[in-house]
């Protein structure tokens, strides 16, 4: 009985990932959508998605992300005009 009831445990858990796989899918391609309408209205993907990743990171650590950028393209003299700032 405890091999039917493991067995039936581990269906249940197998399914449960596969509807979630597909629910992923599905928001996957709902985002890719979101990308492609924004492109079609003019706005850069790339950037986008870039601005995306950052939002999702605390100041603290975009901070110190924006830090080390500038000091890898200063050292390979790819400095930023101080006017411009670098995200």
């Amino acid at each position: 009985m405890t091999g039917a009831v493991a067995a039936d445990q581990l269906r249940s858990i197998i399914e449960r990932i596969e509807r979630l796989e597909e629910e992923k899918a599905a928001l996957a391609e709902d985002i890719k959508q979101v990308y492609a309408e924004a492109k079609a209205n003019g706005y850069d993907v790339k950037t986008l998605r870039r601005v995306v990743r950052l939002r999702k990171m605390d100041s603290h650590d975009r901070s110190e992300q924006e830090a080390l950028l500038e000091l890898y393209l200063e050292a390979l003299g790819m400095a930023a005009d101080k006017a411009m700032p670098v995200i």
